[in-house]
């Protein structure tokens, strides 16, 4: 779940929802008699300092032993959830968010995501409040994870088995002021790199704050003064990375997984040489990977359901444009700091720049276009929407596609059309959002259904973030 700390997220809140995850995740999983343990960690927000206190005493007064991993990022709770052979653990981030907003991610034994029917069993504990409340030496003890950051980064460096393979390399780090503050700079600089450090500075307000993934303007601008190899970004709870390369300019998560998927297929180490991406990963993308005779996986939009798939079919590689990118040989779930050292990783012993790896892919010209206050129901049912869709399609031919999503959460359907020239997609696009808009339109808009509304009855509906 994800929120403005203090409103949405209170203390009484989370405390509850402990108490209910400690049924769940815990007593329900454990042999009678046995008491569960669970990793707790946050990012670098001030309302996190309530947040855990309300969840470890939560989890204490149920008869949970708790590990407090302090300010690491989520990527890292995950794997110290295993490490530490924990029952569960809960990461408390709002991720890319503003700093007023904050977030409870749970996590399951091995720190794998939660499935939905999991989910479903917390929220009906909590509803019933059927707590635990154990007295005298039942109750749950709280003890620092105090080595839980430097455990993390060594992971991180065993997962390359050169020695300093970044060695020569100078890079530009900007981590957001948020939980990658120290394990990025420390990993990056153990693997030989010349590190320059941006946003390391957590001061309780200011993560994500003009910095990070979702601002990488002071990083290009770094990487160009600095005269670096390249940029590395994360966002405030670094399960994301956003790279920028020697001219300063943007490489997204496609090209990211690009570089990765062919280096893992020439190694002989991609799993059935596929990479798995979501329905909004550039046809470009594809295109390049058929070339290097790589299966392209599409999932929906979201890195749970990329995740689902890897699982299911073992693959071991995968991601979102955003730079989310799971390496399930080393993680489970996205992790921005591993995908970064095997970006740069890659740039040394290729060597070539990145920029030349990065254009080896080259994205198609993309479109993205939200229509707002129509009925998002209508898109799969609409038959003129589906003959206009079939016309764009027509029209687009092998070098484009059309891609229509209704959104979860709000009266708002999102319209992308690829195509070989920009004008062409910028042109097809409009015309669908036309039509959209004609054919969905909600005449009582104002009655439309709102985010809150529709989630309203789902207390938990975000847990696994997308």
């Amino acid at each position: 779940m994800r929120g403005l700390a203090n409103s949405a997220i209170t203390p009484e809140f989370a405390l509850e929802l402990a108490q209910a995850a400690a049924i769940v995740l815990g007593f329900d999983t454990v042999a009678d008699g046995v008491r569960p343990r669970a990793v707790i960690a946050n990012d670098s927000r001030a309302s996190a300092d309530f947040i855990c206190a309300a969840m470890k005493a939560g989890f204490a007064s149920a008869g949970v032993d708790v590990l407090d991993a302090g300010v690491v990022p989520t990527p890292a709770a995950a794997y110290l959830v295993a490490h530490t052979d924990a029952d569960f653990g809960v990461m408390i981030s709002a991720s890319h968010n503003p700093a007023a907003d904050n977030g409870i991610k749970f996590l399951a034994r091995g720190g794998q995501k939660l499935e939905d029917k999991v989910e479903d069993a917390i929220e009906h504990v909590y509803k019933l409040k059927a707590f635990r409340y154990p007295t005298g030496g039942a109750v749950g003890t709280v003890r620092p994870l105090s080595n839980g950051a430097s455990v993390y980064v060594d992971h991180l460096v065993s997962t390359l088995s050169e020695e300093k393979p970044l060695a020569g390399q100078k890079i530009v780090l900007d981590c957001a002021n948020g939980a990658a503050y120290s394990v990025s700079p420390a990993a990056f600089e153990a693997l030989g790199a010349e590190v320059v450090t941006l946003a390391v500075e957590p001061n309780g307000t200011n993560i994500n704050d003009g910095v990070g993934s979702t601002h990488p303007e002071k990083l290009q601008e770094a990487v160009i003064k600095h005269g670096a190899d390249m940029g590395i970004a994360h966002d405030g709870d670094s399960d994301r990375c956003q790279a920028v390369d020697e001219n300063g300019k943007l490489v997204d998560g496609d090209q990211i997984m690009a570089i990765l998927a062919v280096a893992a297929k020439n190694a002989g180490t991609l799993a059935q040489d596929t990479l798995v991406a979501t329905v909004m990963s550039s046809l470009g993308l594809e295109l390049y990977l058929k070339e290097h005779d790589i299966n392209l996986v599409r999932t929906g939009v979201g890195d749970r359901y990329v995740l689902e798939a890897m699982r299911e079919n073992g693959y071991n590689l995968g991601g979102e444009q955003s730079g989310h990118v799971i390496m399930s040989d080393y993680a489970t779930t996205g992790d921005g700091v591993l995908t970064g050292l095997h970006l740069a990783a890659e740039v040394a012993r290729s060597g070539k720049k990145l920029s030349e790896l990065a254009a080896r892919m080259k994205p198609t010209p993309q479109r993205l276009i939200n229509v707002k206050n129509v009925d998002r129901a209508g898109v799969k049912t609409n038959k003129a929407l589906t003959a206009a869709v079939t016309d764009a399609e027509k029209t687009l031919g092998h070098s484009g596609r059309v891609l229509l999503r209704a959104s979860g959460t709000e009266p708002l359907v999102r319209v992308m059309v690829e195509a070989a020239a920009q004008q062409q997609a910028d042109e097809v696009a409009q015309q669908l959002a036309d039509v959209v808009t004609k054919e969905l339109k909600l005449y009582n808009a104002h009655k439309a259904p709102t985010a809150c509304s529709v989630g309203a009855l789902s207390l938990l509906v975000s847990l696994l973030w997308v």
